[in-house]
């Protein structure tokens, strides 16, 4: 049978190469001219230095099953996220943890008095936090929202902490221990040749055609089945509406040596235009002193235009009630399912698309070996 997969990023990677290496005939077909979607690397033409063309990734997962598969395409390097931040014009450490509590507050306290001292700052007079605002004075009290969250959340989102769910920051760490390990899962790492050579690796398999520079509506071949990883509301022409995602602009700089001395730098007080600064050598450190030139990126949010690299999905209440219709209208379809991140309008890490791409192919393997040939428009719930 033949199958096309539009986009060539990690979902649609992962399920080309599980329908080739099972005989198929598979088309992966990307408007861009590489492979890689947003995870796309390469070198810098000036400086030599590997760069995440859309800006940092970096990999961690709990799932040991994806740690596996991925492995098998590259060899990955021990890298742990160690971000700092820049608030009322001195730099902390983040995620919020001890060090942060006492350089903050100009402190000395161990564990248990930092935790009762950080629950004398909460607002207990929130019993059940409705949005993200409420959610972090619950959490951490007025003094470290105001410092890290609030002026750098309205310049990510574009709108008002408060008209954000409460669900986004309960995901962020907050540690009573030294620990600023951005991440806390037990498989970590980067990539030696970046993640461009790792998926053109799962790409490289008999009976995988790549065609890159080319749209999936420019084609004229007839599949057994598509598989979708593009925008929803693209494939139905935008028919009711179009969902809202935040874009990201880059300025790129150089510099001799070391910029700023890390990977990245949050700049979370409001009237500083950009949310972070990225320096890319740092996130290959096993070669960051071959290079006698540094490049960096400045990165500006934004509401993604009809022209723009759609990156994080808004899902406020209107972009819901639209994507609704969307997924109703997707369930009609035959011989189409919708995966991945903009195929289902969720933010995702890398290591879920994996995994949940890797489950689709288990269900692509129960369908196809069965009587039933049909399979399903979405393989998790897109809401």
């Amino acid at each position: 049978m033949k199958f096309c997969v539009v986009g060539a990023g990690f979902s649609g990677a992962v399920i080309a190469r599980h329908l080739a290496e099972r005989g198929h005939e598979v088309v992966v077909v990307d408007e861009r001219s590489h492979v890689g979607g947003n995870c796309h690397t390469e070198r810098d033409a000036e400086t030599g230095v590997m760069v995440h063309r859309y800006g940092p990734h970096i990999f961690h997962t709990g799932e040991e099953r994806v740690w596996l598969y991925i492995q098998r395409f590259g060899t990955f390097r021990p890298y742990t996220n160690r971000v700092k931040a820049v608030a009322g014009g001195r730099v902390y450490s983040l995620p919020v943890n001890l060090l942060t509590i006492n350089q903050f507050f100009g402190r000395d306290m161990g564990p248990r008095e930092a935790r009762a001292f950080i629950e004398e700052k909460a607002d207990h007079s929130i019993v059940d936090p409705l949005c993200f605002e409420t959610q972090a004075l619950r959490m951490i009290g007025p003094e470290l929202y105001k410092a890290f969250f609030r002026g750098y959340t309205r310049k990510q989102w574009g709108i008002n902490p408060t008209e954000l769910p409460a669900s986004i920051l309960k995901r962020l760490p907050l540690r009573f221990d030294y620990d600023d390990n951005y991440f806390s899962h037990p498989f970590q790492g980067m990539p030696e040749h970046g993640y461009s050579a790792i998926i053109r690796h799962i790409l490289d398999g008999k009976g995988i055609e790549i065609k890159l520079n080319c749209s999936f509506e420019s084609l004229s071949e007839k599949f057994h089945h598509v598989f979708y990883t593009g925008p929803i509301d693209r494939y139905f022409k935008f028919r009711t509406g179009r969902l809202a995602y935040r874009t990201l602009d880059f300025e790129r700089f150089v510099d001799d040596g070391d910029y700023q001395g890390t990977a990245v730098i949050n700049y979370c007080d409001e009237d500083v235009p950009y949310t972070r600064i990225a320096e890319h050598k740092y996130f290959a450190p096993w070669e960051k002193d071959a290079f006698s030139r540094t490049v960096c990126f400045r990165e500006y949010s934004r509401l993604a235009g009809k022209r723009d690299i759609p990156y994080y999905p808004v899902r406020m209440l209107g972009d819901q009630s639209l994507l609704n219709r969307y997924i109703d209208m997707a369930r009609e379809e035959k011989s189409v399912s919708f995966i991945g991140r903009l195929g289902t309008y969720r933010y995702l890490d890398m290591d879920v698309t994996i995994k949940e791409a890797l489950d689709a192919c288990d269900i692509i393997d129960r369908t196809l070996q069965s009587s039933e040939l049909s399979l399903p428009a979405f393989f998790v719930d897109p809401h």
